[in-house]
């Protein structure tokens, strides 16, 4: 009666208070991640071993981008059946956050992930959504969610400047109200008047002894209108760094053959690599 009851509430929030989106399938693979961490000993690990543990339950799951534009009012999107590469990494670390405080409901898991994926934490208007990911790491940094290490490490100064939304509204449906256009031209210059670090992608063999398996990699590209056009978690295999990333080449969450310096080095556009570390609570 139990599961039944949570079927059904989740087909409530879809039709009902049209706040969240979360399909039955979707909802009846998280109920039983969120058993299976509840009911499991992972107090000893730490937030990077927590972190690639959980990540790895994802491996084949199908890659699908614009999981988060639906049409109408600002949603909580929550989809675990397919995954782009910035809601992969939003799904785990919000899994993640909810073990280190014993939290384990489906209501933990809607106000965690609207913590992580809104500015100041507030799911409101389209433009609340940090649709830049360099504006991701900045404002879960101030919320004290994780640590941009990437200067730390060895990290350069990375110009970053991104305008691509505001350049081409053409690609986004809810650019054509002019009150979302103007909110993120806005985002776009708070974004350009901070200082970012970056680590260069023929220094990252040289530096990833400071990486951590379950470090959060952000791939910056040379395009000057772009900040971030990749993401995903460090992960060491035979004592080099790879990535656990939802591939858009494989379409499924897999771990890269490649190393993270040959990963990047085999694509023109990408220039670098932003590396956080989430806060241990």
């Amino acid at each position: 009666m139990k599961y039944l009851l949570s079927l059904t509430f989740c087909w409530i929030t879809i039709f009902v208070s049209a706040q969240t989106v979360c399909t039955l399938e979707s909802r009846e693979k998280l109920d039983s991640y969120l058993s299976k961490l509840s009911s499991g000993n992972y107090s000893d690990l730490s937030a990077n071993e927590l972190t690639i543990k959980v990540a790895q339950w994802f491996l084949e799951t199908p890659y699908v981008e614009k999981t988060l534009e639906l049409p109408g009012a600002e949603k909580l999107v929550i989809n675990l059946t397919g995954l782009d590469c910035t809601t992969f990494l939003e799904t785990v670390v919000t899994l993640v956050r909810m073990t280190e405080k014993e939290e384990f409901t489906f209501e933990d898991f809607e106000k965690e992930l609207e913590f992580l994926r809104y500015r100041d934490g507030i799911k409101e208007a389209y433009p609340s959504r940090l649709h830049y990911f360099s504006d991701w790491v900045y404002e879960n940094q101030q919320k004290g969610i994780l640590t941009d290490i990437t200067e730390e490490i060895g990290g350069s100064p990375y110009p970053n400047a991104p305008s691509f939304m505001s350049e081409n509204p053409q690609f986004y449906a809810q650019l054509a109200d002019p009150s979302n256009l103007e909110a993120i031209k806005t985002a776009e210059a708070d974004i350009k008047t901070r200082s970012y670090f970056y680590i260069p992608k023929s220094e990252i063999s040289s530096l990833e002894k400071g990486i951590r398996s379950g470090d959060l990699i952000a791939i910056t590209t040379s395009m000057d209108n772009l900040d971030i056009v990749h993401t995903g978690f460090a992960i060491q295999k035979d004592g080099r760094i790879h990535l656990l990333h939802a591939s858009s080449k494989n379409m499924e969450v897999e771990i890269s053959e490649k190393t993270l310096s040959d990963y990047l080095a085999g694509n023109k556009t990408q220039s670098g690599i932003l590396v956080m570390r989430l806060t241990e609570n």
